[in-house]
This record gives structure tokens, C-alpha cells and sequence, in this order.
């Protein structure tokens, strides 16, 4: 008998063990969270668009004599053309406060799904716009929901995702923006004024009705003390019985408790060894990446190809060339960011954008001041920026945003998501709204290889400062920014 209650124990034990292995072994699926980053990253697209539908029009509204599409009635000046394209990011540096404290009080989700009113209320300001103050205010409040999508969607998406698929589905923002930021110069040009503003003016509320369903994050519904509700978001989010992710989600609660339990405020952004190094990091990225140039490339893209000269191609197909170009480089960050890392993206990014923003400098330079005839090399501008937007997009584009969501400190994520948004877009703002100062005052190989010169600062942060953050937790992450060893 003794023998038989002996095996018996035995075997328990070893139907528990088998348990226990099968439920941690469980494979469970990422379906549902590349679902949820491809749903909120539609609010991207539309915020790329909000951004850039000015750009293939800013020519028509400067044709004198009147295009007869021109909704103004009248030419708009160049100072114009600057305040037209700068302020939607300027909008965003005003704004840049209301969606860290929206995301903490109700939740990424709830800020993410207002995001919709400023967006659609900018649209009936586009539709209403028969006097440029109009244009103005429209691109104001465009500015909102641009923050938004900037200072929430890398804390979105960092918080459901595993750390195996984090870096694939943070680089969803670069791609997305890179498709908004297409959608404008490729049917702008081809339709009436009308029918364009009609179809931007949809993608905020498509982001609305297919964001809806998306679950909120789990990291959110820990800080607000909703254990069963974490359980039931990650067995959603991992494809899981609800046994496997009862360590993940005690995991969670454990990190959520202890980081809000210090009762941070934002001076502990600076005061903490730790969260001053990972703003600095992500402040540098940002600074960086902004002073590349990018946004004012891409609001001006028709306005510098007809600067060229005339060649073979028109400055209309050459600027969908150059979007079409960025949009596919962007989409092979996913394949090399979880297995080469974010640092060497980083360093190749910074090479290739350097000496191509040199080259185009050294275009303009050959044309405007040594008076050469560039003819024959007129292929040279849209070179340079197609090997300028390939590189870009798979690292000085999506890695800053990467890196955003997943080394900030849990405690001071809004806190510190506002600080960056707002040094985002006030140096978009700058760099947009002066271009045309610079370009007039200089000429546009000076704004040029400026901005050559930042891209290739990329390479030494790259190389020796940015932390390597592939296939970790953001728990490890945070330990190995305070130094703790493994």
C-alpha cells in the first residue's frame, strides 16, 4: 500500500511537472499584436497626410496669374508658403502637454481614439479655408492630433508587444508615416482640390472605426490596479490560455507597482542618474533625426526638384520617386531591427545620409555659386535623395522612435513622452518654417550640408552611446541603464 500511495505521489508530481512545462512551453500567437499595431498605426498614416497634404498644392497656390483652383482667390508668398508648412508642427509644440496627461488619466487607447477630433475638426477648417487664416488655423489644430500619434502610438505599441516582435512592430510607425506621407504626392497632383481633400479628410475616422476594438495596454491597466483585466488583455494579446501569462502578467504588475510606488514627479526626469540618461538618449535621437532635415525634404520636395532645372523627368513624378523610396526602405527596418540591432541601423544610416545630403549640397553648390553648367549631371539631386530617403528610413527614421518606447522608465513614460514630443516637433518646426530663410539667405546647398553634418552625428552616438535594446524585456533594459548585471 505504501508503495502504491508512493507511486501515485510520484506520479502527480510528474503530471504537475508536465504541466507546468507544457503551460510555460505554450506557443501562443503575435497575430493579434501585429493586428493592434497595424490598427493604430492607421492613425499614423492620417497624421503623415495631415502633415504633408499642403506640399503638392504649395506651387498651385503661388500660380500667378490665379489657378482656378486656388481656394484663396489669390498667389500666397513664400513667407506663406513657410507658415503654411510649419505650422502643423508648430500646433504640435503648444499642444505637446494634453497627450501625456490624457494617456495617464484614461488610458493610451481613450487619448489615442480623441486624437479623431482635432483631426477632423482641422478638415472642415481645410474646407472652410477661402482666406489663408482659415489654412492657418487648420494647420493649427492639425498640430494636436499629430502629437498625439508622435507621443503616444511608440508607448502604445512598446507596452502590448513581447520583446521578440518590439523592435518589428516599433518600426510599423516609420512605414506608416512613410505611406501618409506618400498618399499626397501621389494623387495630389492627379485630382481635383476637391476630391483630395475629401479622401484625406476620411483616414481619421477609417483610424476611429478599426482602433476601436483594439484591448488597452496591459502596463496601463496594472498601474491602475486592474489585475483580471491584465490577464484577459495579454490571453488576448499572446494567443495564450489564461495559465501561461499568469507570470507575464505578475511580471507586469510587480514592475508597474514598483515604479509607481517611487511617486515620481518630472524633476525625477532629471534628479535620477537613470532617467536623465535614458532622456538624454532619447532627446539626442530626436534632435538628431530632426535636424537631418527630413520634414522639410519632404514639405518641400516639388519645390526643390523644379529648382534643379529642367531634366527628364518633372518634379512631380521625381518627389513620388523619392516618397516611393522612403516608403519601401522604411519596410525593411521590420526585417533587420530585432536581428542586426539599433545601433548598426543607426551608424549605416548616418553614413549613407551624410554623404548623399553632401552630394546634393555639392549640386547646388556646382549650379548657384560656381555657375557650372549641371546639366550633365542633373541625375545627381534625385540620386542623392533616393539614397538619402533609403537610408533614413531604416534608421534615422524609425530607431529614435524605437528606442523612445521601450528605454523610458515606466513611471515617467507620459512625462517624458511630453518633453520629447515637444523638442520633436518645435525643432520640425524650425526646420520647416526656416528653410526657405536659410535657402534665401545662403542658398540651398548651406541647408544642405547642415543637415549632412547632423546625420552623420548619428554614427558616433550610434557606435558608442545608444544601448543596444534587441530582444530584451523593459525590465532589462532598465536594469542594464542602471548598471545592474544580469
Amino acid at each position: 500500500m505504501a508503495h502504491y500511495d508512493e507511486l501515485m505521489s510520484t506520479s502527480t508530481e510528474i503530471f504537475h511537472i508536465s504541466k507546468n512545462t507544457s503551460i510555460k512551453n505554450e506557443r501562443g500567437s503575435k497575430l493579434m499584436q501585429f493586428v493592434a499595431a497595424i490598427a493604430v498605426s492607421i492613425n499614423v498614416i492620417a497624421s503623415g497626410v495631415m502633415l504633408c497634404w499642403t506640399s503638392p498644392i504649395l506651387m498651385m497656390l503661388q500660380e500667378n496669374p490665379v489657378n482656378k483652383e486656388n481656394p484663396l482667390g489669390r498667389p500666397i508668398s513664400n513667407e506663406e508658403v513657410s507658415w503654411i508648412g510649419g505650422l502643423a508642427t508648430g500646433g504640435s509644440v503648444i499642444s505637446c502637454l494634453i497627450p501625456g496627461y490624457l494617456a495617464d488619466k484614461w488610458g493610451r487607447r481613450v487619448a489615442l481614439l480623441i486624437s479623431v477630433a482635432p483631426g477632423v475638426l482641422s478638415w472642415v477648417l481645410v474646407f472652410l479655408a477661402n482666406r489663408i487664416e482659415f489654412l492657418y488655423a487648420s494647420r493649427l489644430i492639425a498640430g494636436l492630433a499629430v502629437s498625439f500619434t508622435f507621443g503616444l502610438i511608440s508607448i502604445y505599441v512598446g507596452e502590448i508587444a513581447e520583446p521578440s516582435v518590439r523592435g518589428i512592430l516599433g518600426s510599423f510607425l516609420q512605414i506608416f508615416l512613410n505611406l501618409g506621407l506618400m498618399i499626397p504626392f501621389g494623387i495630389g497632383p492627379f485630382i481635383s482640390y476637391n476630391n483630395y481633400r475629401i479622401i484625406c479628410a476620411t483616414l481619421p475616422i477609417v483610424f476611429f472605426i478599426v482602433f476601436f476594438a483594439m484591448p488597452e495596454t496591459p502596463y496601463y491597466l496594472a498601474a491602475k490596479g486592474r489585475k483580471e483585466d491584465v490577464i484577459k488583455v495579454l490571453v488576448r494579446l499572446r494567443g495564450k490560455s489564461r495559465e501561461a501569462v499568469e507570470e507575464e502578467a505578475h511580471e507586469i504588475q510587480t514592475a508597474v507597482q514598483e515604479a509607481y510606488s517611487k511617486k515620481s514627479t518630472i524633476l525625477d526626469l532629471f534628479k535620477v542618474k537613470v532617467n536623465l540618461k535614458a532622456i538624454i538618449i532619447c532627446c539626442s535621437l530626436i534632435f538628431i533625426q530632426q535636424l537631418s532635415g527630413i520634414t522639410a525634404l519632404l514639405v518641400y520636395l516639388p519645390m526643390i526638384f523644379a529648382s534643379c532645372g529642367t531634366f527628364s523627368i518633372s518634379p512631380i513624378y521625381q518627389t513620388i520617386i523619392i516618397t516611393l523610396v522612403q516608403l519601401i526602405g522604411s519596410c525593411f527596418n521590420p526585417l533587420f531591427i530585432d536581428r542586426l540591432g539599433r545601433k548598426i541601423l543607426l551608424v549605416i544610416s548616418g553614413i549613407g545620409s551624410s554623404l548623399s545630403l553632401g552630394l546634393l549640397g555639392l549640386f547646388f553648390f556646382l549650379k548657384d555659386v560656381m555657375k557650372t553648367d549641371v546639366s550633365n549631371i542633373g541625375w545627381l539631386p534625385i540620386s542623392s535623395l533616393i539614397v538619402f530617403m533609403a537610408t533614413y528610413s531604416v534608421g534615422l527614421g524609425p530607431v529614435p522612435w524605437t528606442v523612445v518606447g521601450e528605454i523610458l522608465p515606466q513611471e515617467m513614460k507620459s512625462k517624458a513622452s511630453t518633453i520629447i514630443i515637444f523638442l520633436s516637433c518645435f525643432m520640425s518646426f524650425i526646420v520647416i518654417k526656416y528653410f526657405i530663410n536659410i535657402v534665401d539667405a545662403f542658398g540651398q546647398y548651406i541647408a544642405f550640408w547642415f543637415y549632412g553634418f547632423f546625420c552623420f552625428l548619428s554614427v558616433p552616438f550610434g557606435a558608442f552611446i545608444l544601448p543596444e535594446t534587441k530582444n530584451k524585456s523593459l525590465q532589462k533594459i532598465q536594469d542594464e541603464l542602471q548598471g545592474k548585471k544580469s
